[in-house]
């Protein structure tokens, strides 16, 4: 068997795997937590579209209409994995220990113990929150309310929350692309079925003109289009390679590029902006009835409602923020300058060293500027598109940007996964290259 067709059989096994680990993720969102009247549940989301909730809900898959053991999601180990990149730029010696050979290790292991830690806050605060809430009929939406639903509920979720933390691990080293991404994927994928289901009803019962549809479908393949081209694109800056000698032979000489996208952050910085509003939501629930600061966090908590103007302002705040501050993690201009000057590489009219990383320093905070205002502009869209053309919330700009994104970053992994292969085997056809025990 040859290495290409191997390599085929590697991918095609990988993608299976992946497959199978988003099922087993969707299976288990439909597993009910003890202790909630599905049917009040259930109303009470149906009133939700275009709400916090209903944003909420997208992340998990619907799980959280549910309540089922998913509910929470991915988002706290998401919190956690902010927390963490924050405070590695803060202080110095949690970089130097990242850096160290196991550093990445206890990084992820203290970010897995951080994300029990608000596993349990908002569990009890979702639970809490669950308490004080009825369905449009006036019927509870939990049974037995007290310790028990809270210390229960704190449990299961903290443990479907660690669960789904697991696949995602287990989909990224096993699997293709980054696990955490497609899981989010997959619950925005699930409920586009349901969306497409909720729009054919408005349109046949008159609350969704024809008109308004068809501006809506064309709002969505123009952002699609969007999407892509800029998801794709990237700048080139021209690096040149000093000629040196190297037992009489000549290396170097050539001519190359560095590649450096628009949009470096790709779909995080929408994500991470989500999971950060979600904490008012959490800290309103904690808040007892009759509090004189109770009025304030309700009020705080509704203007921070999707299609609100200060939500909007929050939000592309956040996003303008996270995609600045995931470029300089994606991007280390300082690691990148040094890597080009020890190969002899250098940017034409640029000194080598520090005057380069200055220079991609200002070329990447242009394009950040640019990445960050359309991403903005297209995560606003839910709130516009619910507001004015009443359609489900499944059919936002985020949930658009977070499925071509995804799609796109799979794709290229895909790609590179075989294409690594080619270039090794073309190395070895011509004699350069003859495995990890030769040399060049």
């Amino acid at each position: 068997m040859s290495n290409a067709q191997s390599k085929l059989e590697e991918l095609q096994k990988r993608l299976f795997y992946t497959l199978f680990m988003l099922g087993v993720f969707r299976v288990a969102s439909q597993v009910p937590t003890p202790g909630i009247d599905a049917a009040s549940l259930k109303s009470f989301f149906a009133n939700q579209q275009g709400g916090i909730f209903g944003s909420f809900n997208m992340f998990t898959g619907g799980a959280l209409e549910r309540f089922s053991v998913l509910a929470l999601g991915i988002m706290p180990y998401i919190t956690a994995s902010i927390i963490f990149s924050l405070l590695q730029v803060s202080f110095p010696v949690l970089e130097e220990i990242r850096k160290e050979q196991d550093g990445h290790k206890k990084i992820q292991q203290w970010t897995r113990y951080a994300t029990v830690l608000l596993c349990i806050i908002q569990g009890y605060g979702l639970a809490v929150g669950l308490e004080n809430l009825k369905s449009p009929s006036g019927m509870p939406i939990v049974l037995d309310p007290g310790m028990g639903f809270r210390a229960m509920s704190v449990i299961t979720l903290t443990a479907g929350t660690m669960f789904v933390m697991w696949l995602g691990e287990r989909i990224t080293e096993k699997g293709i692309g980054n696990g955490i991404s497609l899981i989010i994927f997959a619950g925005i994928a699930a409920g586009i079925p349901g969306g497409m289901y909720d729009t054919v009803n408005l349109f046949k019962n008159g609350e969704l003109t024809g008109p308004n549809l068809l501006v809506v479908g064309l709002i969505m393949v123009v952002s699609f289009w969007i999407i892509i081209f800029v998801e794709k694109a990237f700048r080139k800056i021209p690096v040149q390679y000093a000629k040196r000698v190297v037992n009489n032979r000549v290396f170097g000489g050539q001519s190359s590029h560095l590649p450096v996208k628009v949009n470096i952050s790709g779909v995080m910085p929408p994500i991470f902006a989500s999971a950060l509003l979600g904490f008012p939501t959490t800290i309103s629930s904690f808040v007892p009835e009759g509090s004189p600061i109770k009025m304030y966090v309700d009020t705080i908590q509704e203007s921070l409602y999707p299609g609100r103007i200060l939500y909007n302002v929050v939000f592309i705040g956040l996003i303008v923020f996270f995609c600045y501050f995931y470029a300089q993690i994606q991007f280390k201009t300082k690691d990148i300058s040094e890597s080009l000057k020890k190969n002899g590489g250098f940017i034409p009219g640029i000194r080598p060293g520090t005057r380069t990383a200055e220079f991609l320093d200002n070329v990447v905070a242009r394009l950040t500027l640019v990445g960050s205002i359309y991403m903005s502009i297209i995560c606003i869209m839910p709130a516009i598109l619910f507001d004015y053309a009443k359609v489900p919330f499944y059919f936002g700009g985020t949930s658009l940007l977070i499925l071509v994104g995804v799609a796109i970053d799979t794709m290229a992994q895909a790609e590179s996964f075989l294409i690594s292969e080619r270039y090794n085997t073309q190395y070895k056809a011509r004699g350069k290259y003859s495995g990890a025990g030769r040399r060049f």
